[in-house]
């Protein structure tokens, strides 16, 4: 068994392990917090709905309800942070791991892009580079917010699984954007290069790098100096990524385990309709997206998508995209793309092309006026879409940017923001899904454009 496989082999047995140990500590030391924390919210709800009905602010009845609420709430809470607690070996491991991978993907995106587009050499041939990328990533978004659309009105979960209603004046915690030109620009345009790098705003660090990149390569010889030594650099990092890798079993393991603890396995049969539904339309994306990579790539797709493996199963495992960012360039390079169009477009890949994603903003949108039994007609609909596919793009670097981007749009069409209470507890287990579907979108779009550049070589291992 190679390096290679035998690292894959463990992640997925890490995995196994992760849901298995999860599932028993759910069963058996977790069950009194779990079954706690559970009640308090179903009392909290019920208690909703009766302080909706007092008309009196100011009467005894809803003085007691509201005492009564925050003695439920403060139950939860307890029992959260005691679970938390308990769990905390475990999320440990794939905090620190998450941690390392942050660590590194700032320096390895900054190296790599100055590199790769000061070899490009000019303004113009970035320019070329970029708008292929930028044709490719509106494209396939496009196709991942039209294909959510089409399966929720195929499907329609949120009238069939027919789930109770939370109350109008529960907190989500989600805090809604709405699209501001100035919040845009802030995302991309950095203020410091140094804030970026400590932030891990890769967008920011993308522009910084194509500046930099462009001036590197306009000086001519002096340049040189500047490329040897980023490249140098680039190489030490991804030696460190090597050695970060080998925590991924470890991380893999205490974040499966953790989650399930939490969910446990009743979440899926409660839910078994729309997580299906759902990941089943997630998987059609894969084909079409397979698909016309096959039609550009030929029977190299295939080589791509298996290649891809590892970080796919990292990304999903994890719940994070970035954690498989380093291993996903190292496997696009040994795939034949050359290293300054992986370091360009995979970097804006992950501020622009975040397919699974897009699919779930569309998907959950719709899932929840649809639960509110709220009808909304065709031209809302591509209207929806439009506002999706916008702010979409301003909120790279956000937390839970997803649900913050559905906050906002589903506002726009009247439909109650309490609604996304239904998909709060569900959204880890999505998310894995989205973050695997994210990594083939970035790798496909990278093999593409380096195809039509004409820059594809043959594989090298």
């Amino acid at each position: 068994m190679s390096k290679q496989n035998r690292l894959t082999f463990f992640i997925f047995l890490a995995l196994i392990l992760g849901v298995g140990l999860g599932y028993y500590l759910n069963v058996n030391s977790l069950r009194t917090y779990n079954e706690n924390i559970l009640n308090a919210e179903i009392a909290v709800k019920k208690l909703d709905g009766q302080i909706l009905q007092v008309k009196d602010s100011t009467s005894v009845a809803f003085t007691d309800l509201t005492a009564e609420r925050q003695a439920a709430l403060k139950i939860r809470v307890d029992n959260e942070q005691i679970r938390e607690k308990k769990l905390e070996p475990l999320t440990l491991l794939s905090d620190i791991f998450l941690r390392l991978i942050k660590m590194i993907v700032a320096p390895l995106v900054f190296t790599t892009l100055v590199v790769g587009v000061a070899k490009v050499g000019d303004i113009k041939a970035v320019g070329r580079i970029g708008g292929k990328t930028m044709l490719w990533f509106l494209s396939a978004s496009l196709l991942s917010l039209v294909l959510g659309l089409i399966m929720v009105n195929i499907f329609k979960p949120g009238e069939a699984m027919n789930l109770p209603l939370p109350p109008d004046n529960v907190d989500t915690g989600i805090k809604k954007v709405a699209l501001s030109m100035k919040d845009f620009i802030s995302h991309i345009v950095p203020k410091s290069m140094t804030e970026a790098m400590a932030t891990n705003e890769i967008l920011q660090i993308v522009v910084f790098s194509l500046f930099f990149g462009v001036a590197t390569a306009a000086i001519g010889e002096k340049g040189q100096i500047i490329i040897k030594f980023f490249d140098a650099v680039a190489h030490v990092i991804l030696k460190v990524t090597g050695y970060v890798m080998n925590f991924a079993p470890f991380a893999v393991f205490g974040a499966m385990a953790a989650i399930v603890a939490k969910q446990g396995l009743s979440v899926l049969s409660t839910y078994a309709l729309f997580i299906g539904e759902f990941y089943s339309t997630m998987l059609l994306l894969w084909i079409i997206l397979i698909f016309i990579g096959f039609i550009i790539l030929k029977n190299r797709v295939f080589n791509l998508i298996n290649r891809m493996k590892e970080p796919v199963l990292l990304a999903f495992s994890t719940a994070s995209s970035e954690a498989a960012y380093p291993k996903t360039m190292l496997q696009l390079e040994r795939f034949g793309c050359k290293d300054k169009i992986v370091s360009f477009v995979l970097p804006l890949g992950y501020s622009f092309n975040l397919d699974g994603s897009m699919l779930y903003m569309t998907f959950a949108s719709l899932f929840i006026a649809q639960s509110y039994g709220i009808h909304l007609s065709f031209e809302q609909q591509v209207t929806m879409l439009l506002i999706l596919m916008l702010t979409s793009k301003g909120i790279a670097g956000v937390p839970r940017a997803s649900l913050v981007v559905i906050a906002g749009t589903i506002a726009t069409f009247d439909i109650p923001e309490a609604g996304l209470a239904l998909l709060i507890g569900i959204d880890p287990l999505l998310d894995m899904g989205r973050s695997a579907t994210n990594v083939i979108g970035n790798s496909l779009a990278t093999a593409v454009v380096s195809k039509w550049e004409g820059e594809l070589t043959g594989p090298t291992d």
